[in-house]
């Protein structure tokens, strides 16, 4: 079967809109990840239990079989991640394992963004972008694994929003 999806580019603009004592205190920042063609968007609730999000693997293993609620992308292509908490009230738990088994954990509170910084030429897996450790880092970065979310008190909904070439 011959696509016939052309391939478009994402462009990514975050910006903040600060004025103080008349000033314009702002910033506008503007990523462009060409040669996009595949985009999943979900909005996936995370209850109060550690549950599996995201995952990645090289599309030839059989870790693909595995079950994440917002799905399982081959690690090659995947160039973009973000994650916003939709929630009012409760904020949530992302941790992001390495092929090395280290974690790292973040919060992200309720209204607010997480944006992974994959490769941007060579994807989440295949170029290393993550270390973490229980003491000072020796820097040895890692594929990306998986991402994990665990709501605060109560459930929460999550918009993760993933673009891959």
């Amino acid at each position: 079967m011959t696509t016939t999806i052309t391939n478009a580019t994402l462009t990514v603009t975050i910006t903040e809109a600060v004025t103080l004592n008349g000033y314009d205190q702002g910033s506008s920042n503007v990523l462009s990840l060409p040669n996009v063609d595949e985009v999943a968007k979900r909005i996936v609730t995370i209850s109060t239990t550690e549950t599996g999000l995201l995952g990645f693997a090289a599309a030839s293993t059989t870790d693909l079989a595995k079950s994440y609620l917002a799905g399982q992308f081959d690690e090659d292509d995947v160039r973009y991640i973000r994650i916003t908490n939709l929630d009012d009230t409760n904020f949530v738990v992302l941790t992001f394992r390495c092929a090395g088994n280290h974690e790292f954990a973040i919060k992200v509170a309720k209204g607010n963004s997480f944006i992974y910084c994959c490769d941007t030429a060579t994807g989440a897996g295949t170029a290393a972008t993550m270390d973490a450790s229980a003491s000072a880092l020796s820097l040895s970065l890692a594929n990306l694994i998986d991402i994990t979310a665990d709501a605060d008190t109560a459930s929460v909904d999550l918009e993760v929003f993933v673009a891959a070439v």
